[in-house]
């Protein structure tokens, strides 16, 4: 890979695929943005304009990203195709995982299938 520079999409998938955190929204007292919430944000915001890149990133974290990685992917994947995402939901209601949640000041653990089985619900 001598000379050629990661793409900011690339590299943020990548902090998605390894993060063990889901927060979309500061954490604690201070409200701080946590580095995986920084690159859901600007993955959300490159949609408009790169969609199919972004889209290559999710369809990658949906296989092969940590737990927490693949709730943001199927996240991600409901701005760009709902009736994608909702088949993205279901097959994650079937996975195992845990992962650490925060809303606010309150952390907490939830597992993939759980939180799938509710934004299945939801929609």
């Amino acid at each position: 890979m001598w000379g050629r520079k990661r793409s900011q999409i690339a590299v943020d998938a990548a902090e998605l695929g390894r993060t063990d955190t889901v927060a979309f929204d500061g954490v604690g007292f201070a409200a701080r943005i946590l580095p995986e919430t920084e690159a859901y944000r600007r993955l959300e915001a490159a949609l408009p304009d790169r969609a199919d890149q972004v889209r290559a990133e999710v369809d990658r974290l949906l296989e092969q990203g940590s737990p927490a990685g693949r709730v943001y992917a199927a996240t991600l994947l409901d701005r760009i195709d709902p009736v994608a995402a909702r088949t993205a939901w279901g097959r994650l209601a079937d996975t195992d995982g845990e992962f650490t949640t925060f809303a606010g000041c309150i952390m907490g653990r939830r597992t993939v299938r759980e939180y799938a089985a509710e934004q299945l619900a939801q929609k």
